[in-house]
């Protein structure tokens, strides 16, 4: 009976220490293949929900690493650059994107805002980030022209703090169309003339059960949204499960990811 006590207290120490100290800080890449006619071995980086603290310049300089080695023809920012709510939690805005200026990509750096870069100064951010040459997109689309395809990238403002006009952002956009999203809540929305919605905010729920999945998911359709790969009628989106956290700073059977679409 000892023994078996002993047992469950060293399992328990064991998971804490695996949830908190090793699987927030680790990397992981996952590849996303999808098929357009238009698209001819174009990839695609996407990251999202960097959550940068202070303390954090060296996670933030090793994923501009990983997302450089992967050698993508463009990155795509899903949102939620700073941590927290105050300024002492989080790394300043001028910081992160001085470092993320780095990504390397011949066909541009986008990005989207999240809630938590709303809640901390967006237009700051904002500014900060199309300092050192990334387009932040907020209701509106550009059309990327590549030497493998051309297609229209579309941005919706944030579903949480701004008011995302999807109707706006497509507007006169030429297919194929991917639209860019901090919050998977805006799916159902999404008109069948987006060819892919890529989207964050959920974190996979950070802390995910075998078998049973996330237990709690920010988002209005719970588990419905939670990460990885959403094909509903012939509809797809893929939310990322994103690089940092919120509210406790663990992750379980949910890893900090790298997205990468190819085509």
């Amino acid at each position: 009976m000892f023994k078996l006590f002993i047992g469950i207290v060293l399992l328990g120490v064991g998971m804490l220490v695996w949830m908190f100290g090793v699987e927030p800080r680790l990397l992981v890449t996952r590849f996303y293949k999808f098929s357009a006619p238009e698209l001819k071995n174009l990839k695609i980086a996407f990251i999202s929900d960097l959550h940068i603290a202070p303390q954090h310049e060296k996670r933030l300089q090793k994923i501009v690493r990983e997302v450089n080695a992967l050698r993508p023809d463009i990155i795509l920012l899903g949102g939620d650059f700073v941590k927290g709510h105050k300024f002492a939690s989080t790394m300043v805005p001028e910081k992160i994107a001085d470092e993320l200026k780095n990504l390397q990509a011949p066909f541009g750096v986008f990005a989207v805002l999240g809630n938590h870069d709303w809640y901390f100064d967006g237009n700051r951010v904002r500014q900060a980030l199309q300092k050192n040459n990334i387009r932040v997109l907020e209701n509106e689309n550009l059309y990327i022209a590549t030497p493998k395809g051309n297609f229209t990238l579309a941005g919706v403002a944030d579903y949480t703090m701004r008011i995302p006009d999807i109707e706006k952002s497509l507007k006169n956009a030429k297919a194929p169309v991917l639209l860019l999203s901090h919050s998977p809540d805006v799916f159902p929305q999404v008109p069948k003339n987006v060819f892919l919605t890529l989207a964050g905010h959920t974190h996979g729920g950070q802390f995910a059960l075998p078998f049973l999945g996330p237990i709690i998911v920010p988002s209005d359709y719970k588990r419905r949204f939670a990460g990885g790969l959403i094909d509903e009628d012939g509809q797809k989106m893929v939310v990322n499960r994103g690089l940092g956290t919120s509210l406790l700073p663990l992750r379980f059977n949910c890893p900090p990811e790298i997205v990468v679409i190819e085509f």
